[in-house]
């Protein structure tokens, strides 16, 4: 990674470099990346009401799992400072910042997106966005300043921000602060990797004409699910033309299909356009238990593609800001996935057989009338067959060609060519 604007300090002893875990495959972590984690509890104050679907616990169900499964053993966690107004306005205008600090004060609304069923305004909105828009940063600059390799910011991932409304859960955009930030000090190319069900849209406008940003965003097919884009001819413009790419799946897509998917695009983009940095908003909504979508991805899945774009990470030779983002199954779903995530970044991996500890149950368990799975995996098998090899064609290896006709020729890669 290109550092022009700071030399990186001296390597520090990082959390996930020398501690070793129990849970990991092997015994302990592999030591092959420093990665920071950022956290505090006032995370959980972006809390939008009391019954929305977005709701913090699952931030601290993952936390007290990851805890108690060994990942976070010997790790120090960073807490940040809020993303001042300088921070903010390199994606949002001044009349939004306004509107959003103003917004719990006046009775007969701001406007913005503010006040909706998806973004209701509640107290204290401006101080809990932009703590969270802080963690992302304190995650960039972990980067930029060579303290770590990767950094994680499980809080952050609010996609869908606009520059100047709220929109889908998110009052400010951390994926795109970050990103800007990144490119402010030195970051010359920066691919923003989204698996959320939802397209990443808001990331895709910051920088729709910015060809130092590769936009790539695997969602629900945009006639079948909010925010309704992300089509494949949505490709960026001027400079920038090629450098969004939207692979839009079709409703009940599973672990094979979407992984199938994925190979057949990503992997040659990010060869092509070698980035410096990958920065990847990694949603749990794809499951197959979502009340808010319809894929039909499992734990399993899931902790495949985290493994995967850990690979990704490691062929670019990039470093790796990873970033949460949405996921309802607050108690069956999320903790297991981001856990899975954390132990991802740490080189920590969690077997998918290891039982869930008896007092996390018993303290979930106490929070949802649902029952709670017993162990990390759901018993799935992600394989997959490549789309290289021929074969399987299906809706999805239509969605496959489709994005590969509209992006791949515009970074010199043949639609056609299994090769590339």
């Amino acid at each position: 990674m290109s550092e022009r604007a700071s030399e990186p300090s001296a390597p520090s002893t990082a959390a996930g470099s020398t501690a070793e875990s129990s849970t990991a495959e092997g015994g302990r972590g592999s030591g092959s990346a420093r990665t920071e984690v950022i956290w505090t509890p006032d995370f959980l104050s972006y809390q939008l009401s009391d019954d929305h679907p977005l709701n913090p616990v699952r931030l601290d169900l993952t936390m007290r799992l990851a805890t108690q499964l060994g990942v976070l053993d010997g790790v120090d966690t960073v807490v940040p400072e809020p993303a001042t107004d300088e921070d903010l306005l390199r994606v949002h205008v001044p009349s939004y910042l306004t509107a959003v600090r103003s917004a719990p004060h006046e009775p007969f609304g701001v406007g913005h997106g503010l006040g909706t069923d998806d973004n209701p305004i509640f107290m204290g909105m401006h101080e809990a966005s932009a703590l969270i828009a802080g963690g992302s940063i304190a995650a960039a600059r972990a980067l930029v300043e060579g303290r770590a390799d990767r950094a994680v910011n499980i809080a952050g991932g609010l996609h869908h921000a606009m520059a100047d409304r709220a929109a889908g859960f998110c009052v400010y955009n951390d994926c795109s602060i970050a990103i800007a930030w990144l490119l402010e000090h030195g970051v010359e190319r920066i691919a923003y990797v989204d698996v959320d069900v939802h397209h990443g849209d808001g990331v895709q406008a910051a920088f729709y004409d910015d060809p130092r940003v590769l936009t790539v965003s695997m969602h629900q097919h945009p006639l079948t699910l909010w925010p309704g884009t992300g089509w494949p001819g949505e490709y960026g413009t001027g400079n920038g033309a090629g450098h969004a790419v939207n692979v839009p799946l079709p409703p009940g897509t599973g672990d094979a299909g979407w992984r199938r998917a994925f190979d057949a695009v990503v992997p040659s983009l990010l060869e092509s356009f070698r980035p410096q940095v990958i920065v990847t908003e990694c949603g749990a909504d794809t499951h197959a238990e979502d009340p808010l979508a319809n894929l039909e991805l499992s734990i399993d899945g899931q902790r495949a593609i985290y493994h995967t774009l850990r690979d990704q990470v490691a062929r670019c030779e990039a470093k790796w800001l990873v970033l949460g983002g949405g996921g309802y199954s607050l108690f069956r779903v999320v903790p297991r996935s981001w856990t899975h995530l954390l132990a991802t970044a740490l080189d920590r991996d969690v077997d998918p057989a290891r039982p869930l500890p008896a007092d996390w149950i018993a303290h979930t368990a106490g929070l949802t009338h649902r029952p709670l799975p017993t162990a990390m995996t759901d018993g799935q098998d992600p394989a997959f067959a490549p789309w290289r090899d021929g074969g399987h064609a299906d809706r999805v290896d239509g969605a496959i060609m489709e994005v590969r006709r509209a992006v791949f020729p515009m970074h010199g890669l043949d639609p056609d060519d299994p090769r590339d």
